[in-house]
């Protein structure tokens, strides 16, 4: 996917991204202070925002190869079993009940197929949403906040998925969140982004490490505890020492 000059203007914000690449498979991150056009820039990427200008060569990636994983889940007025096949329904891809029940089992609901999607708690419907997302196999997963106030258990099961997925189907995720910890563990390249534009981008540990960027360095600051010559959270979740940063 390569974006060039893409503008989009919400209000008093505008967004405009010069150049952006991302064409190899692998998780990539978005990071950046509140209103800095994160989630503006996913939503063009999955196409359910359009720019006001520029173009965007999607690389033959379709509307069928993408799926969108938003903060707040949605779930139809239906049972588990019906909300995780709605993907594979719309596309017209063959339903395998094995495959099926193998996503039902992988978060417990293999014994809850038949129960009404939306008694489900908030965090079993984030699971659930996750399957839907995912069950189609799909070539690009954007993930907006979509693992925000999980508890630990779910967010390492969630974190764990997506590496297994993206390895098992070569494809590209990207990742919004503030979690710096899960960023660091999941997120091969990071764009940074502030006021509406790519201010830095670079491999998730040298990014980290090298860039001399001041709003990257409070945002790291602010959201991970990170200072020159102080600490930051390592890719195993663990705080790595950096003498000079």
């Amino acid at each position: 996917m390569i974006f060039n000059e893409v503008q989009k203007k919400l209000g008093d914000f505008s967004l405009y991204i010069k150049d952006l690449i991302i064409s190899e498979p692998g998780v990539y991150g978005i990071i950046g202070p509140n209103g800095s056009g994160k989630s503006t820039l996913a939503k063009i990427i999955a196409g359910l925002l359009a720019p006001d200008s520029g173009s965007i060569n999607t690389e033959g990636l379709s509307m069928r190869d993408i799926t969108f994983l938003g903060r707040k889940p949605y779930m139809m007025e239906d049972t588990v079993y019906n909300n995780l096949i709605y993907p594979l329904d719309i596309r017209k891809i063959k339903l395998d009940t094995d495959i099926i029940n193998e996503y039902l089992d992988r978060m417990n609901f293999l014994k809850r197929s038949k129960q009404r999607a939306k008694s489900l708690s908030g965090g079993e419907q984030q699971k659930l949403s996750f399957l839907r997302a995912i069950i189609f196999k799909p070539k690009l997963v954007i993930a907006d906040e979509a693992m925000t106030a999980m508890d630990m258990d779910s967010l390492d099961l969630f974190e764990r998925t997506i590496i297994e997925e993206q390895k098992k189907e070569n494809s590209i995720w990207i990742i919004i969140s503030h979690q710096m910890p899960h960023i660091t563990r999941v997120c091969d390249y990071l764009f940074f982004m502030y006021d509406g534009k790519i201010e830095t981008q670079g491999k998730t540990q040298e990014l980290f490490s090298k860039s001399d960027n001041p709003h990257l360095e409070n945002y790291l600051r602010t959201y991970s505890g990170h200072q020159k010559n102080g600490t930051h959270p390592a890719q195993d979740g663990t705080i790595k020492i950096y003498n000079q940063i």
